[in-house]
């Protein structure tokens, strides 16, 4: 009888064993989530020309990738059929001006374009940016952001994929369901998370909390 005891007990610690190795992997493999609104990042020399020479950017709070923050500064977007105002400033200033917006912007400012990841503004369309001391029109650099999700090379090399590559996600949840096209965007100094803005997250009722997995 001590015989069979000793083989069920060892049975269900193995059991218990393999459970909690399985929930801590599921943990494990969900992404974290980052929800972005309309926003825009601007070179020096377009900063100087719409909040005056030598202007400063004032930090108000850090984002989750490393150096990356929200300013208190806004401008005004404007396109051939209206403008969208309050628009804000990310920090720190770059080589070249990019405006994010969101898919429905495009019908009230009357323009058109694709989504891009970050940095790739080549051949895109220009929008006319207003500040308190002056305006700019920048000849290409409007966007709808790409989702993508930021990774290091030890996270790529985790979930299997590399960089640039498109892989599918799994929302968790009554809405949830599964985007395509997600683009994986490996630095050495990325956080990991995924990036959507907020047309995408309310489709699928996503949120912070929100549960995401990597399908590829």
């Amino acid at each position: 009888m001590e015989k069979y005891e000793a083989v069920f007990k060892s049975l269900l610690e193995s059991f218990q064993s393999n459970s909690a190795s399985t929930e801590e992997k599921n943990v494990e493999d969900e992404i974290p989530v980052g929800v972005s609104n309309r926003h825009t990042h601007l070179s020096q020399a377009d900063l100087n020309s719409l909040f005056g020479e030598g202007y400063q950017l004032s930090k108000t709070k850090d984002l989750s990738q490393p150096g990356q923050y929200a300013c208190k500064e806004t401008v005004t977007i404007c396109g051939p059929n209206g403008a969208i105002e309050k628009v804000r400033i990310l920090g720190p200033v770059r080589g070249m001006t990019q405006v994010e917006i969101l898919e429905g912007d495009c019908y009230k400012l009357g323009v058109t374009t694709e989504p891009r990841l970050s940095g790739d503004l080549k051949l895109t369309n220009g929008i006319t940016i207003v500040g308190p001391k002056g305006t700019v029109r920048i000849p290409e650099g409007l966007i709808v952001a790409q989702r993508h999700i930021h990774m290091t090379p030890m996270d790529a090399e985790r979930y299997g994929v590399h960089d640039g590559q498109m892989v599918s996600i799994e929302v968790d949840g009554p809405r949830g369901g599964v985007f395509k096209n997600v683009a994986i965007r490996v630095t050495d100094k990325s956080a990991l998370e995924l990036h959507i803005d907020m047309e995408e997250a309310n489709a699928m009722n996503v949120s912070s909390s929100s549960k995401i997995k990597l399908r590829k």
